[in-house]
């Protein structure tokens, strides 16, 4: 059936609607991982960069096969490939609960994890929305998915502690896991793949990805999402631990995941909307710097709880509000036709910035006994992406003219 038909046969509410939801259970399961840091670490004798590297390799599986699982679902269809992550997801987190020995964690807890979320992604499900919405509802619609994913974090962030405190943390991850399996019948409303029936340019992968990687300002963008990916893992996977060495009880850690998942949402939506209306990069400049400012101000005053739920808001309201923005930018400079596969090479930077960000915190933390100085590198980072971001333009890649909107 052609995609036209495919995407004819339900509203593009009910789209939205199933994608928001598979957006919110994929990344909130994602975003709990910080609250097992030290049940885990404590129950099995590891070091925090045991732990620390497992979350790392998961991030990096996750950006090396994020432009895979865009170019399979661009070609073989949005749902089939939810569908197969989902099993894969589910798999990490069984096996993550039960699996004995440090290369097993490194295998679920960072392979197959890293492969789940990958092909489970919001990436996946922003994909499938840009092949059904106009381009210039893109950037609003796209910040709904954003909003929906810290839902998710919301959700799932208490969730996820009170199924520790309850059940321990190994049937926690056992129920998390299963939760996920719900992907699989929600994913047939995404069915359809990339069209190309209106005459549009069909590349390669190698030759759309040079054709992409020698315009300016899209290697500017996936080098600036870099930092983004360091701050985002390094404070999801830390925050909750360093929190607890500061002498916080672990559910100030999970509340405070949670604030920021639920802060995000006001800051996706909003960063969507005025995507739409001023320029893109700017606002990402902007944000990135922000976030440096926003966590000096964090290291300087003495942590309490009060202190801690008030960054994790104005940081939520920074979280994920580059991902609506690097999204236009990319369906901006390439259409929609490549978007599955060109995103997910930006997320690919993303996530080696996130393996970066949480293998060193937790190194840093084993070698000096905090995390001081990856706070420092995450606010330098975030100056020089905000200054990365300003050259680039919004306009068309002409390499890619003849491929359709």
């Amino acid at each position: 059936m052609p995609a036209t038909a495919q995407r004819a046969a339900l509203p593009l509410s009910v789209i939205v609607s199933a994608g928001c939801v598979i957006a919110l259970m994929t990344f909130g399961g994602r975003s709990v991982m910080g609250l097992f840091t030290v049940p885990m670490t404590t129950d099995l004798g590891w070091s925090r960069e045991t732990y620390g590297l497992a979350m790392a390799i998961q991030n990096l599986v996750w950006g090396i096969a994020q432009p895979i699982a865009g170019g399979l679902a661009d070609k073989y269809g949005t749902a089939r490939i939810l569908a197969f992550g989902a099993l894969i997801y589910a798999a990490g987190f069984f096996g993550m609960a039960f699996g004995t020995g440090e290369g097993m964690l490194y295998l679920t807890g960072g392979l197959l994890m890293g492969v789940g979320i990958a092909t489970t992604s919001f990436g996946l499900v922003m994909a499938a929305f840009g092949r059904n919405v106009p381009q210039e509802r893109r950037p609003m619609i796209f910040g709904i998915a954003t909003a929906a994913s810290s839902m998710g974090q919301f959700v799932f962030a208490p969730l996820g502690q009170a199924f520790i405190s309850a059940f321990g943390w190994q049937m926690a991850l056992v129920y998390l896991g299963a939760i996920l399996l719900l992907v699989i019948p929600l994913s047939v409303t995404l069915r359809g793949k990339a069209d190309n029936t209106t005459g549009g340019a069909d590349m390669p992968f190698m030759q759309a990805l040079s054709r992409a990687w020698g315009f300016g300002s899209y290697r500017l963008l996936v080098i600036g999402f870099f930092v983004c990916g360091f701050h985002l893992a390094f404070i999801t996977v830390h925050l909750p631990a360093y929190l607890i060495q500061c002498g916080l009880s672990p559910n100030v850690g999970s509340w405070s995941i949670a604030i920021i998942g639920l802060f995000n949402v006001i800051g996706s939506l909003l960063a969507g909307y005025l995507g739409g209306k001023f320029p893109k990069q700017i606002m990402l400049s902007i944000i990135y710097l922000s976030r440096a400012i926003v966590t000096g101000l964090f290291l300087l005053i003495p942590v309490s709880e009060v202190t801690a739920y008030l960054y994790a808001a104005v940081l939520g309201l920074l979280w994920l509000a580059t991902v609506p923005l690097t999204a236009g930018l990319v369906t901006m400079f390439f259409g929609a036709r490549y978007m599955g596969m060109l995103y997910g090479i930006a997320f690919l930077s993303h996530q080696i910035g996130g393996f970066l960000g949480v293998w060193l915190g937790g190194l840093a933390f084993d070698q000096t006994g905090s995390y001081a100085i990856i706070w420092y590198l995450g606010m330098l980072l975030g100056v020089g992406s905000a200054a990365i971001h300003l050259p680039i333009r919004e306009q068309k890649d002409e390499a890619f003219e003849l491929v359709p909107a």
